[in-house]
């Protein structure tokens, strides 16, 4: 068991120093702000969609080692998938986060699984899921702010609000 931590520390280290797809993107079809009061984590997810998938996934901004980690993560698991996927995905990583809600799901969490310990450090958990919450509000099309000290937007999350993608959320 040792040696598994270990190597999840390291996929950690290795994602939060050089982050993946930490850029902007030039006309994203959707982006979200988040912040994370208690850490002083912000983050910006930007969106690109081609044939109602995911073509592009990117986030910039600054935070601690698992906030980062995270971000970088995501954006890889996201890229290809639909928008109920990707919903889908975040149920479960939140699931796998704070252990609330979620149903285990159909989704292979694949390299995700070495946030799994993040939840032994509940202060640590919101670092964890901040850039996920932000991608969650930017394919709603929320423009609501993101931060980790409030609910989550009604209705923001919910893959029933969805549909294809086309409606606008006001």
């Amino acid at each position: 068991m040792g040696d598994l931590r270990e190597l999840y520390q390291e996929v950690i280290l290795d994602h939060s120093r050089r982050p993946r797809n930490f850029c902007a993107l030039e006309c994203p079809d959707r982006q979200a702000a988040g912040h994370n009061p208690l850490c002083g984590d912000r983050v910006i997810v930007y969106l690109r969609l081609r044939n109602d998938r995911l073509e592009q996934v990117s986030f910039e901004g600054a935070g601690c080692a698992i906030s980062t980690a995270s971000a970088s993560l995501m954006t890889e698991m996201l890229k290809g998938r639909t928008i109920p996927e990707a919903l889908e995905m975040f149920d479960q990583v939140h699931h796998m986060l704070t252990g609330t809600g979620g149903n285990g799901g159909d989704l292979e969490l694949g390299k995700l699984a070495v946030l799994a310990g993040v939840r032994e450090f509940p202060t640590r958990v919101k670092c964890a899921t901040l850039a996920w919450h932000t991608a969650r509000a930017a394919l709603m099309q929320s423009q609501a702010p993101v931060t980790t000290d409030a609910p989550p937007v009604s209705g923001v999350g919910s893959r029933a609000d969805v549909g294809d993608g086309s409606r606008r959320q006001s």
